[in-house]
């Protein structure tokens, strides 16, 4: 089994009254090459005639990101023309590339009707030869995900890109990211093996799971060392993981906002493209 670096706790950043937590950069863990970022709001349940989520129109250029909407839903709207509502169990695959203007708010009928919401956004770096690459975007419901039930039932894996027990994911991206989302009941038991060259993303969702001989629980980002091994997971009660991997681009990170890139000057830049009308225009 793969070693495990250091387990590392999500922080508490609160969005307006949106419930967050920051899993990563935080104080403990810079990235994990090629995942910059992870926010994960919720779990909370809305009132009726609320506001929904506070993501307005933003500019974003240098990186992908992608959105696991647990409860809830999620409207996508961007100035490239992209547009759709995806429902709980869905995700979302954007690349920014070299520049879009969007916004990620609630749906007219979750601001009516309140309810339940719980949302994963994740951040993928772009390698230097794909940061001004064309925005793009993909929404896609949970019935248009494939759903393999493994381990007499007792696990769910929702086989979001690449290749899970030779199941191949609807979303391609540009690199190489194996992503995919694990529900167990208590008991259910799932290994994969990564090779050793490639970067892991594990984050606990919800519940807790015993992997590699560890205890990991809610808001845990497990950090595993860079050598050859299988991944155990066992959990001990009703939990929910999400799982990645990728090769990692060993580049220079510079962040700044919206904004991912290689240098300062290449922020400096974006900030200016954007002042000057390159994203595209927002049609509210």
């Amino acid at each position: 089994m793969k070693s495990i670096k250091k387990i590392h706790t999500a922080v508490s950043s609160p969005i307006a009254d949106l419930i967050t937590y920051r899993a990563l950069p935080t104080n403990s863990i810079a990235h994990i090459d090629p995942f910059l970022f992870l926010n994960h709001h919720g779990y909370q349940e809305y009132p009726k005639n609320n506001n929904g989520l506070p993501f307005g129109p933003h500019p974003h250029r240098g990186f992908e990101t992608v959105t696991f909407i647990l409860k809830g839903d999620l409207t996508h709207k961007d100035s490239g023309g992209f547009e759709s509502v995806i429902r709980a169990g869905g995700v979302q695959w954007m690349t920014a590339g070299k520049g879009l203007i969007h916004a990620e708010v609630s749906s007219e009928e979750f601001k009516k009707n309140g309810g339940e919401l719980e949302i994963l956004q994740l951040w993928v770096n772009l390698p230097a030869k794909h940061k001004m690459t064309d925005p793009n975007y993909k929404g896609l419901q949970k019935e248009d995900i494939p759903q393999l039930n493994l381990d007499q039932g007792k696990v769910n894996l929702a086989v979001v890109s690449g290749y899970w027990e030779d199941t191949k994911g609807p979303f391609v991206p540009l690199n190489d990211i194996q992503m995919a989302t694990l529900n167990f009941t208590e008991g259910g038991k799932y290994s994969v093996e990564i090779p050793k060259e490639r970067s892991i993303f594990f984050y606990v969702v919800k519940g807790k799971v015993n992997v590699n001989g560890q205890e990991a629980k809610m808001h845990h980002l497990v950090e595993f060392a860079k050598e050859e091994g299988k991944i155990k997971i066992e959990a001990t009660e009703e939990s929910v993981i999400l799982l990645g991997h990728a090769a990692p681009f060993n580049e220079p990170i510079v962040a700044q906002g919206p904004f991912v890139m290689n240098s300062q000057e290449e922020i400096q830049q974006a900030f200016q493209d954007y002042q000057n009308g390159a994203f595209g225009t927002w049609r509210g």
